[in-house]
């Protein structure tokens, strides 16, 4: 079956790696040594340009997109959430956390039908979602990072979060280093360093 990665700036990250195996762990360096590349399959395609996404919406054969934007907010996945929505054949499947009120919180939670680009879509593919991959720290590595941390802090500013876990792990971290300014900056908010 064949496999799209659809993210411009997927396919962008992949070839930094790809271009610098010398920042690789030892057992990623050994794979690379041993097996070949572990970024490439003969059915894994990169989709680097608009006009190829959207010949991905033409498809009639079984294929799996992969397309970036978490929240599907932004970005292609939306338009393959408009052409794949309502086909019960298809699996929509959202890795990663969830932000409250965005369209992939909506598709989650069972809203149907769902507004992309202004259009109500009814949402007849199956829905299913991983939490357990992310793209950036959790709470507790980052709580272990800031207690590695020597020297003294001056100031950190907790910028990714809904509003409530935002202001609950400000005061996490101003618990843990109370020397140090910690702010939580409302939308629009300038902060200075």
């Amino acid at each position: 079956m064949p496999i799209f990665v659809d993210s411009p700036l997927s396919v962008n990250a992949t070839e930094v790696f790809r271009l610098h195996p010398e920042c690789f762990d030892t057992e990623a360096y050994e794979h690379l040594r041993t097996k070949g590349n572990p970024f490439g399959m003969d059915h894994l395609l990169y989709i680097r340009e608009a006009a190829q996404s959207k010949k991905l919406n033409e498809q009639t054969q079984p294929c799996i997109i992969i397309s970036a934007s978490g929240m599907a907010e932004a970005g292609r996945i939306r338009h393959h959430l408009s052409h794949n929505l309502g086909d019960p054949r298809n699996l929509i499947l959202f890795v990663g956390h969830c932000a409250e009120h965005t369209l992939r919180h909506l598709i989650v939670s069972g809203r149907n039908p769902v507004n992309i680009f202004g259009i109500p879509h009814e949402v007849k593919a199956q829905v299913a979602r991983i939490d357990a991959f992310s793209g950036h720290a959790g709470r507790s590595e980052l709580i272990g990072y800031v207690k590695s941390l020597s020297g003294s802090l001056r100031k950190m500013t907790v910028i990714h979060g809904e509003e409530s876990s935002s202001l609950a792990f400000g005061q996490a971290l101003q618990a843990l280093k109370p020397q140090a300014e910690v702010v939580v900056p409302q939308p629009g908010q300038i902060v200075e360093f």
